[in-house]
């Protein structure tokens, strides 16, 4: 999902040129000025082909129903490497793809048709420039390493996602989420500006900044990466980070404040204690709640839960809950929420004493702990039992929900759920809380355009024979369709739902046989703002040199 592992931190030396940055990991802002310091060349990474041993290891992302064979991977460590890379490949005709932590659910970045594979797993670098008076983060760093720089440097944060390794580079650019969004917006919100590596009409490799500054020139191109999604417009070499609100130069003020400590519950709640009445109770409630408690000065805004809605397979639902400890009435709002989730369902909750889906073992927090913010996240990001193992496969589908669920709805999750078939404990349906402050900006904003719901949805299954892929897929496209049949088997844009994540993209979006709603994918995943996508696209991308299964289409028409 859309969440380091325990690699080291400390990446390679930066050099500081004229105090222009501050490093905790990896480059500097450009590689002129790094170059400029080292009084040397700028670094370049090897290239990985098919008699290199590392070559098995690189064909493929997490998922491992989507597999390539490139002619060769190229390992990235600075832009100009990025740009003489891109250049190569385009010159000599290649099909290209990137790659940051390949976490992709579906094939963008793996699949038959790549010849080149640009891996961006070398790009680690975090901090603060203060020539941009923003915080930077390259691609290739994955989000825990992200949180610990910010964190460790200056006591601030990006209120992105709780997996560990997810890389930087996706997650940003698909308008990535997490825990802290709900008390401060998206990931993107804070976006300030984007370093890009484009083909131009010429078919030339060039490097842009863009800026969400009114006079920039490039600043559509800043837009686009606020939630078009990964392998679009160009390849990201560096990310600027600095809240709207932001004042003055001292850095510690220049983004998110994170909290100092947050108060937490992970629970379970056994299969053997529900029935049907008390299973659509209790899901039931978690929706009622979100519906009362998302506005954007909502009180409860510092609050946030990922509910794992566990086939009966695994014997378990398992739930995590935080707030932020220094928000009055924070243990009495973290108690009314659990009260509310399991009102009249007759169940108490339990130990989470072992892994379900997303979330780990964390054993004595059945009853709240107030624990330090840092430790906090590494206790839920780091052992994420669906993405350590080696021959995982899996699918995805997402929606966005604006109401509570309908009683049809329930019905359909808890047959699924309990089919007597199924017998596959890593399956579930993940309800992340959402809301509050993402709700506070309209849709056109960012191209992140869901601004309305209440919390989000990922139906997912795991399993690791191919020879079962069909019957898994199956089953997902089952229970998917029959949850949103009074909408022709999508969550369609409408006051109910509110369409899909384009971070967990899912290719059935595209095919009438399953998307049986007349609404084009493209308005599940951008509504009104894929239009002024495609203009971007046409800008920055004529030759459509970027581009996957689910990619933006350039425009007719400048």
């Amino acid at each position: 999902m859309s969440g380091i592992g325990r690699r080291a931190l400390l990446g390679r030396g930066a050099a500081v040129a004229g105090g222009a940055a501050v490093a905790t990991t990896g480059l500097l802002a450009t590689d002129a000025v790094a170059a400029a310091a080292g009084g040397g060349a700028v670094e370049f990474g090897s290239t990985v082909t098919r008699q290199d041993s590392r070559y098995p290891s690189l064909r493929t992302g997490n998922n491992q129903r989507f597999v390539a064979t490139p002619d060769y991977v190229k390992m990235v460590r600075s832009p100009a490497d990025v740009e003489r890379a891109l250049a190569k490949a385009v010159r000599d005709g290649k099909r290209i793809s990137a790659r940051s932590g390949g976490h992709c659910f579906a094939d963008f970045t793996c699949n038959p048709e790549i010849e080149v594979i640009i891996d961006f797993s070398e790009m680690t670098g975090v901090g603060y420039d203060r020539r941009m008076r923003a915080f930077y983060v390259e691609p290739g760093a994955r989000l825990l390493n992200v949180y610990e720089s910010l964190f460790k440097g200056w006591g601030v944060t990006v209120p992105g996602g709780i997996c560990y390794s997810v890389g930087a580079g996706g997650h940003i650019v698909g308008g990535g989420y997490g825990l802290l969004s709900r008390a401060h917006g998206l990931v993107v919100d804070h976006l300030y500006a984007v370093e890009v590596v484009v083909i131009d009409e010429a078919g030339r490799a060039r490097t842009i900044t863009a800026t969400r500054e009114a006079d920039d020139p490039h600043r559509e191109l800043w837009w686009a990466h606020t939630g078009g999604g990964g392998g679009n417009f160009g390849l990201v070499t560096k990310y600027w980070f600095r809240s709207p609100d932001a004042r003055g130069t001292e850095p510690s003020e220049q983004l998110v404040k994170a909290p100092s400590t947050v108060l937490v519950s992970a629970v379970s709640i056994p299969w053997d204690d529900l029935d049907e009445r008390s299973f659509k109770r209790l899901v039931k409630n978690f929706g009622a709640w979100h519906a009362e408690h998302s506005g954007p000065d909502s009180p409860y805004r510092h609050l946030s839960s990922l509910f794992n809605v566990s086939a009966k397979a695994h014997g378990s639902l398992g739930m995590f809950t935080q707030i932020d400890a220094a928000v009055p009435g924070a243990r009495e709002m973290l108690d009314s929420y659990m009260a509310a989730v399991t009102s009249g369902t007759g169940v108490e909750v339990r130990s989470l004493d072992r892994g379900n889906g997303e979330l780990p073992a964390m054993p004595g927090l059945d009853r709240p702990r107030e624990l330090p913010w840092l430790q906090a996240t590494r206790l839920v990001g780091t052992d994420n039992p669906t993405i350590t193992n080696p021959t995982s496969r899996g699918g995805h589908k997402s929606a966005y929900m604006r109401k509570n669920f309908t009683d049809a709805q329930l019905a359909a999750l808890y047959k699924h759920m309990t089919r007597p078939d199924f017998t596959n404990p890593d399956t579930m349906l993940v309800l992340f809380s959402f809301g509050g402050q993402v709700n506070a900006l309209p849709e056109d904003a960012t191209a992140n355009a869901q601004r309305s719901a209440i919390f989000k949805m990922c139906f997912q299954t795991f399993w690791s024979d191919p020879a079962e892929d069909d019957f898994y897929l199956g089953w997902l496209r089952d229970l998917y369709g029959e949850f949103f049949a009074a909408s022709n088997g999508v969550p369609e844009i409408n006051d109910a739902t509110d369409g899909c994540y384009i971070n967990y993209p899912d290719r059935d979006m595209t095919d009438p046989r399953h998307n049986r709603s007349g609404t084009p994918w493209t308005t599940l995943y951008y509504k009104g703002n894929y239009p002024r996508l495609q203009r971007v696209k046409r800008r920055y991308d004529p030759a459509n040199v970027f581009r996957h299964s689910m990619s933006i289409a350039p425009s007719r028409t400048p």
